[in-house]
C-alpha cells in the first residue's frame, strides 16, 4: 500500500515511516521547508513540503495513497503563553478535521492521545486495586491538547459510522526513546541531575510506551478492516520518575539519593488486549525497557 504520514520527520514520525517501510509500504512523508530529512529518506519514496494546515499540499500528498497517517501537531501555540487557543484551533484541530474530510475514501489512522483522560469513572479493579480502563471510557481531559484529540475521535467515528469509512485513533501515554537529539530524550534531565547532584527528587510518575511499539502500532493497523471504528490504548507500564533515577544511577553506575516516597502503583491502568490482538503489538517491555532505553541514552550522551 501506499501511505501517507504527516509529521514524517519528527521523533515518532520517524520510526513510523521506518516501520512501514519494513512491512512493504510505500511511504508518501509531509515534511516542512526547514525539516531534517536525512533520518526518514532512506525510507520514505517521496516527500512533499508543507504542513498539515496547508490545504494547498494535501493533493499532492494524498496523490497515490490508499491510507493516511495523521501524526504531525504545531506545538507553537500550545507552549504560547497563555496558550493561544484561536491558532491552536485553526492550526490543528480545524485542519486535522478538514484533512479527515479531504483524505476520503482512504484509511485514516490518527495518532491521539491518552491524555483524552484525566477524570476517571469508577471502573472494576485489577487483583492490584488499580481500576481497569477500557477504550470505552468517556473522553474527560483536563487540556486544550487532550481535548482537541478528543474532538478529532468524535469526528472519526462520524466518518466510519456514517459511511463506513476504515478511521482509527492510536492512543499513546509517555512515549520514550532516544530521539534525534538525545538531550531531547524522556530521562536525559534525570541523568543530568544526578551527574552534577548526585539526587533527584520529582514526585508523581507516569505511563509509558516505546516509540518502537507506537511506530509498530500504526504498521499493524494500516490496511487491517479489524481497526475501522475503533481507538487503541498504547500503554506499557507505568514508572515513578524516582524509578527512573533509580534505573539511571544503576546504568551511570553512581550511588544516589532517590525519593521514592510516591504511590509505587497508580490508581488507574489502561487495558491494553486491543492493541495486542488486533495490532500485534506486546506492550510488555515493562521497567527493563525503561532500563535498556536509559543504558542506550547514557551511551549516546556520552558520545
Amino acid at each position: 500500500m501506499v501511505v501517507a504520514v504527516t509529521g514524517i520527520s519528527g521523533f515518532i514520525g520517524s520510526a513510523i515511516a521506518r516501520h512501514l517501510a519494513a512491512a512493504g509500504h510505500r511511504v508518501t512523508g509531509l515534511v516542512r521547508p526547514t525539516s531534517r530529512r536525512d533520518r526518514v529518506e532512506a525510507f520514505v519514496d517521496r516527500f512533499v513540503v508543507g504542513s498539515h494546515d496547508d490545504d494547498s499540499c494535501w493533493a499532492s500528498l494524498l496523490d497515490g495513497a490508499d491510507c493516511i497517517v495523521h501524526n504531525s501537531i504545531d506545538w507553537a501555540p500550545l507552549r504560547a503563553r497563555p496558550v493561544d487557543l484561536a491558532w491552536h484551533l485553526r492550526t490543528n484541530l480545524d485542519a486535522s478535521i478538514r484533512l479527515l474530510h479531504a483524505s476520503a475514501p482512504r484509511q485514516f489512522i490518527f495518532i491521539s492521545t491518552i491524555a483524552v483522560h484525566h477524570d476517571m469513572m469508577p471502573r472494576p479493579k485489577d487483583g492490584t486495586g488499580r481500576a481497569v480502563v477500557t477504550e470505552d471510557h468517556p473522553l474527560r481531559p483536563n487540556s486544550v491538547y487532550g481535548a482537541h484529540k478528543a474532538a478529532v475521535e468524535a469526528f472519526l467515528w462520524a466518518e466510519h459510522f456514517g459511511s463506513g469509512r476504515n478511521t482509527c485513533a492510536l492512543r499513546p501515554c509517555g512515549v520514550y526513546g532516544v530521539e534525534p537529539d538525545p538531550a531531547d530524550s524522556h530521562g536525559a534531565d534525570i541523568i543530568a541531575e544526578l551527574r552534577k547532584t548526585g539526587r533527584y527528587s520529582k514526585p508523581g510518575g507516569g505511563k509509558w510506551v516505546h516509540v518502537e511499539d507506537v511506530a509498530a502500532a500504526v504498521a499493524g493497523a494500516v490496511g487491517n478492516d479489524r481497526v475501522a471504528g475503533r481507538p487503541f490504548n498504547l500503554v506499557d507500564c507505568y514508572a515513578r520518575y524516582g524509578d527512573w533515577a533509580r534505573l539511571a544511577a544503576d546504568e551511570l553506575g553512581v550511588r544516589a539519593e532517590i525519593d521514592l516516597s510516591s504511590p509505587e502503583q497508580p490508581n488507574n491502568t489502561f487495558d491494553t488486549s486491543a492493541a495486542r490482538d488486533v495490532l500485534g503489538v506486546g506492550l510488555d517491555r515493562g521497567h527493563e525497557g525503561i532500563r535498556l532505553h536509559l543504558r542506550e541514552l547514557v551511551g549516546s550522551l556520552a558520545s
